[in-house]
C-alpha cells in the first residue's frame, strides 16, 4: 500500500465510478462481488481482499464468505460463521471497522490456516453499510507485510464498501424484479392456454389448469413451457 494519498484518492474514485456502473449493469450479484473484490485489491495494492455477505434466511443469522480475487473457490465455498464469531461477526454485529497488526496473533481472526497458506499479516474489516445502517455484511483488506492502516485508508475503503453495499442491495433488487415478473409472465401464459383448452375441449378453468399440471409433470417440461406449445398451435391451425 505504497501510495500518496492523491494517488490512492484519484483510483479510489475510478473504482467507485467501475462499480457504480456495475449497479446499473445485467451482471449478477456473483459478478458484482468478484468485480468489487478485484477493483479494491488493485487500486490499494493490498495483497488480498474478502467479502462476506450476511444471511438471515437461517436461524441463528449467520456471515458466509462470497468473494476473493486470491483464495482457491473451493476455499470459499460453504464458509460460514455466526455473527458473534469471529472478525466479520464482531464487524458486523458492532457496525464499525476493526484493524488487526498481526492476524496469526489475533484471537477473534478464525481464517489462520488461509492466512499461514496466502502469507497474510495486516488487517482491514469493514462493514458493509446502507443508508439507513442495516448491515448487509463485511469487507476485509489484507497486507503481506506489516501495515499501520492510517485514517484516511480506512474512510476510503468504508466508502467503496458502502458503495459496494449499494450495489449488492440493486442487484438483488434487479434479480428479485426479474423473476417476479417471470413469474408473472408464467401466469398470464397459463391463462391464456386455459382458455383455449376450455374452448377447444369444452373443459371448465378448474379442468383445463389441471390438464396443464398433468402434462407439464408427465413431459417433465414447466407449465409456461406447455402453455406456450398450447398457444403455439392454436395459432397455426
Amino acid at each position: 500500500m505504497e501510495r500518496t494519498t492523491s494517488e490512492t484518492y484519484d483510483k479510489y474514485i475510478k473504482a467507485l465510478m467501475d462499480i457504480s456502473q456495475a449497479i446499473t449493469s445485467d451482471h449478477y450479484l456473483e459478478d458484482i462481488l468478484k468485480l468489487i473484490v478485484m477493483v479494491t485489491a488493485k487500486v490499494t495494492g493490498v495483497e488480498i481482499c474478502s467479502l462476506w455477505l450476511t444471511d438471515e434466511s437461517v436461524t441463528p443469522s449467520k456471515i458466509r464468505l462470497k468473494a476473493s480475487q486470491s483464495i482457491d473457490s473451493e476455499y470459499i465455498k460453504d464458509r460460514a460463521l455466526n455473527m458473534n464469531e469471529g472478525v466479520v461477526g464482531f464487524v458486523a454485529t458492532h457496525k464499525r471497522p476493526l484493524i488487526i497488526k498481526d492476524v496469526l496473533e489475533s484471537p477473534q481472526f478464525k481464517e489462520k490456516d488461509m492466512a499461514r497458506k496466502l502469507g497474510l499479516v495486516s488487517m482491514l474489516s469493514v462493514p458493509l453499510q446502507v443508508q439507513d445502517e442495516k448491515v448487509i455484511g463485511v469487507f476485509n483488506c489484507f497486507t503481506a507485510k506489516p501495515h499501520a492502516y492510517s485514517d484516511t485508508e480506512v474512510n476510503l475503503i468504508r466508502t467503496v464498501a458502502n458503495q459496494a453495499a449499494l450495489a449488492i442491495l440493486n442487484t438483488e433488487l434487479m434479480v428479485k424484479t426479474r423473476v417476479i415478473q417471470e413469474e408473472l409472465e408464467s401466469r398470464k401464459l397459463v391463462e391464456q392456454a386455459k382458455e383455449v383448452l376450455m374452448q377447444r375441449r369444452n373443459k371448465t378453468g378448474e379442468e383445463a389448469y389441471r390438464w396443464i399440471q398433468k402434462r407439464s409433470m408427465s413431459t417433465r417440461k414447466s407449465m409456461r413451457s406447455v402453455a406456450e406449445a398450447i398457444l403455439l398451435s392454436e395459432e397455426s391451425d
